[in-house]
């Protein structure tokens, strides 16, 4: 849900209602909304954080790189099955994620749930606002050859450009997504098989101390969850699915989450394994204190022009579509934070909420602040309570969520989660 709510726009909902339930509640068949939703999903997903996982996961060996790879389906999967029965199990077919923490959990532990919410979204927004106005810049000068532009005009363009898409509506965000995912699939694919050439045959034989493999692995599963994680749509998704399904969303959410898991799988891991084959484990190490995206790398170290031209396309592209995501995420967090503290029509709340991030996003950016690994550290523990944990908290303690108790997908899904969080934690203090 876009939260743009206004008293037509919610007669007309309530008047198309019967009209989509009779339309849509064949949930076996496969329309043009479920391939958008689809799309919006890898979109939010494939940000840049998809250029480094390559180096911080191929860095710890080829052991390591296939459980992560056999793992990340079924953790990317389930764990955004469960937030999105989560967000469905709602009485109010119109709740958001902030209504639905305070209807199950109480007014106070729903705010404070609400506020860890945004704030595990807010800091990544911020984050690619900066990354976009340096890929664009660095852009400009070394490729185009021209000089610096200033920075608070290039910033302001950009932030005002992605935020105006965010104002036009469900229907042309999705449109963005489809306009914007469509070539980072074929690039990536294409540069994943353009990489095969010098694919080198991996030494399968090493033999890691145990102590070492589990320490590897245990730190590789936080880095596996955010290279994946679509969480940030999760809620819009959800009740743009009961809108349009009505009684049926839960069934048509699951199989339209698990297409989009398939495609991520399918194209992030080919990506992430032609990228470690194409370099020797040293390499991977040496790219990981130099702290550069695996696109940079290889372009250094190959003197490849096509992966030269190739890398500030594929990030900004990636950026992009992940701002879309995010910016959904974030501004439905902050307009459920506002409704519950300032007595305002929809429309106002969504005027002031996008009126504060545009400004914050933009001044950030003008300011290029170096507080990336800052700003992981804290969304990081976050993500993973709000993606993982919480909605396993709620199936054994909420009665509309009381039919999924006793999976073992549930345990899996909270180990998981743990060892995500304890993984974060020990990184902040190691």
């Amino acid at each position: 849900m876009l939260n743009i709510k206004s008293s037509q726009s919610q007669s007309q909902s309530h008047s198309q209602s019967y009209s989509h339930s009779q339309v849509d509640s064949d949930t076996g068949s496969w329309s043009a909304h479920d391939t958008k939703w689809t799309i919006s999903l890898f979109g939010t997903a494939v940000g840049a954080g998809i250029l480094f996982l390559p180096i911080n996961i191929g860095a710890g060996g080829f052991w390591p790189l296939i459980i992560m790879a056999l793992l990340a389906g079924p953790m990317t999967f389930l764990a955004h099955r469960g937030l999105s029965r989560f967000v469905l199990s709602s009485k109010n077919p119109e709740a958001d994620f902030t209504d639905v923490v305070e209807e199950h959990f109480g007014h106070n532990a729903g705010r404070i749930i609400s506020i860890l919410y945004f704030l595990s979204i807010y800091p990544i927004l911020l984050i690619y606002g900066v990354g976009l106005t340096n890929t664009v810049d660095s852009f400009i000068v070394n490729q185009l050859g021209l000089a610096s532009p200033s920075r608070v005009l290039l910033s302001g363009i950009l932030v005002a450009g992605m935020v105006s898409v965010m104002m036009g509506g469900e229907k042309l965000v999705l449109k963005a997504f489809e306009i914007i995912v469509y070539p980072l699939v074929l690039i990536l694919a294409g540069l994943s098989i353009y990489m095969i050439q010098d694919w080198q045959v991996p030494d399968i034989s090493m033999v890691t101390a145990m102590g070492e493999f589990s320490r590897t692995l245990w730190l590789a599963v936080p880095v596996t969850v955010f290279a994946f994680s679509h969480a940030a749509a999760i809620s819009s998704f959800s009740t743009a699915q009961k809108r349009h399904y009505g009684k049926q969303a839960g069934e048509k959410s699951e199989q339209i989450l698990k297409r989009t898991s398939i495609m991520l799988i399918s194209f992030v891991v080919f990506f992430v394994f032609s990228c470690v084959f194409s370099l020797t484990p040293a390499q991977l190490l040496e790219a990981k204190v130099q702290n550069i995206s695996v696109l940079s790398y290889l372009a250094n170290v190959k003197d490849n022009a096509l992966i030269a031209s190739l890398g500030p396309l594929i990030a900004f592209i990636a950026i992009t579509s992940s701002f879309f995501g995010h910016f959904l995420g974030a501004r439905e967090g902050l307009n459920g934070l506002i409704r519950k503290q300032v007595d305002m029509t929809p429309a106002a709340t969504n005027k002031l909420t996008i009126f504060i991030l545009f400004i914050s996003i933009w001044i950030v950016s003008v300011m290029n602040p170096s507080i990336l690994n800052m700003m992981e550290i804290f969304s990081g523990p976050v993500i993973a309570m709000i993606l993982f944990v919480m909605p396993m908290y709620a199936v054994s303690k909420v009665e509309a969520l009381a039919k999924y108790r006793g999976a073992l997908s549930n345990i899996f899904v909270t180990i998981m989660g743990l060892i995500a969080i304890s993984a974060l934690i020990f990184n902040v203090f190691l």
